[in-house]
């Protein structure tokens, strides 16, 4: 990632933020490495959507995302995107680091939506959203 010190948006759980939906961080050690040579934004689309930290695991079923006791998020999930799309927007954001699998920030793989650890194709909200809106994505795999 060679961006001319521009400012990029990354998953606050890959740089040890504890927002991920058990409480807990995912922190990675390229994407902190790469926090001491780039601008990184930590969010966390899911905390910016209303949902609280901890909360019940999620999953993508097609156009939905439903927790594991059924109960829809959908709407939580869109809203969170789209605060992350403005904050893009007011930053001249044009890339983005974000939690693979994931059914917020997941690109090109997220979980199938029954909670058996199986993983398809597909983009989490976010990442479809910003992925839309020209901005590029990448995951800590990617790096």
């Amino acid at each position: 990632m060679k961006n001319n010190n521009k400012p990029v948006l990354c998953s606050a759980c890959l740089l040890g933020i504890n927002c991920r939906y058990n409480g807990e961080s995912k922190s990675n050690d390229k994407v902190i490495e790469l926090a001491k040579k780039e601008i990184l934004i930590p969010v966390c689309p899911e905390q910016l959507g209303g949902l609280s930290t901890p909360r019940e695991p999620a999953e993508q079923q097609g156009e939905r995302v439903i927790t594991k006791s059924g109960r829809e998020v959908t709407e939580n999930f869109l809203r969170g995107a789209e605060q992350v799309l403005k904050l893009a927007k007011l930053l001249n954001i044009k890339e983005a680091v974000l939690k693979q699998k994931s059914p917020s920030c997941g690109c090109g793989k997220i979980y199938d939506g029954t909670f058996s650890d199986r993983i398809i194709k597909g983009d989490g909200v976010t990442t479809d959203l910003l992925k839309k809106n020209g901005i590029k994505v990448v995951t800590e795999e990617d790096l």
